[in-house]
């Protein structure tokens, strides 16, 4: 069984801690926070011991951390984990800089390659098909991708003022999903965005409201709408459009049961969270790193994948700040 240390005991530490202690290839050993008393109550959930940040990080005690403490801690735990050469399963971002993100992959690469971020989407049963029937030319050369991630409600203002923005904190998602999707990297990026949910947002340079459009390497075009507040639930979907025909992750609903009446048909809506939407994919993430440990496969997404879609967020950012198209360097 493989050794993990959780670093951070918060609601997302709280969502890995479940899928570690189900993993049957996994010993969650350890569960580290800054804040003991929390640390302790989510260890004790699940048979593990309350760590300090350096034996968290001890190779003798882990083989791997899953590090999902606050973003402003990823990258120095990043290059702690290195050090000691551990495997690291990461969340995104790795920094909110990035120039410091970009250091810190530089410095990591040099001392392991056994790191995973979770950009956890990639692991949705449909965008993984939807991505093996673009890559197979089942639709043909791509030339349109329309996007949709529409949150059910606004989160706190909290955690907005520290999140980065949209597109550095909701819509890199689907900067990511766009690349691994079509196998093409975008070369530039105009977006356009708006406060329509709560105004204050506007007070540190924030929108709830967006659109971006992206062009491809090859020239097709790419346009994600974001939404902060959805009255009915929340709502993702994907649509790549090709020259020989159209290939669709559509809405997914809470069920699957219609009601006839009349001249009426009801179903049932979308789901209440984005956390109900998208639990599954972070078990599946976590799968696949343990499979790569294992050496059945290689880590995947890489922390280059997450510099690339972090270096389209902040082209994304630079535009929606100043109304122009800009060029996305890598």
């Amino acid at each position: 069984m493989i050794r993990f240390a959780l670093i951070g005991a918060g609601f997302i530490g709280s969502v890995h801690a479940q899928n570690l202690a189900a993993n049957e290839q996994v010993d969650l050993r350890l569960v580290y926070d800054s804040d003991t008393a929390r640390a302790t109550a989510l260890a004790a959930r699940y048979g593990a011991s309350v760590a300090t940040e350096v034996a968290a990080f001890d190779p003798d005690e882990v083989d791997a951390v899953l590090i999902a403490s606050s973003t402003d801690t990823h990258a120095r735990y990043l290059r702690t984990a290195a050090d000691a050469g551990l495997a690291i399963f990461c969340e995104k971002p790795i920094d909110a800089s990035y120039e410091r993100a970009a250091t810190t992959v530089a410095y990591v690469l040099e001392r392991t390659t056994r790191a995973m971020v979770d950009f956890n989407r990639r692991f949705d049963r449909d965008y993984a098909e939807l991505r093996r029937i673009v890559r197979a030319g089942e639709i043909g050369e791509v030339e349109l991708v329309q996007m949709s991630s529409r949150g059910p409600t606004m989160p706190p203002l909290e955690y907005l003022a520290s999140s980065g923005g949209q597109m550095r904190d909701q819509t890199v998602h689907f900067f990511d999903l766009a690349t691994w999707i079509t196998g093409l990297d975008p070369v530039d990026v105009f977006v356009k965005g708006s406060a329509l949910v709560d105004s204050r947002i506007r007070e540190f340079g924030d929108v709830d409201t967006s659109i971006a459009t992206l062009s491809l390497a090859n020239g097709a075009l790419v346009q994600i709408d974001s939404v902060r507040r959805s009255s009915y639930g929340y709502d993702e979907r994907i649509e790549v459009f090709g020259s020989a025909g159209m290939a669709e992750a559509r809405r997914q609903h809470d069920g699957h049961v219609s009601r006839y009446h009349g001249r009426w048909i009801t179903s049932d809506g979308m789901h209440a969270g984005w956390l109900e939407r998208v639990r599954p994919t972070y078990a599946a993430a976590l799968a696949a790193f343990v499979r790569s440990l294992e050496g059945d496969s290689a880590e995947t997404p890489t922390l280059g994948d997450a510099l690339k879609a972090q270096a389209i967020a902040e082209a994304a950012t630079r535009s929606l700040a100043g109304g122009r198209l800009e060029p996305i360097s890598y």
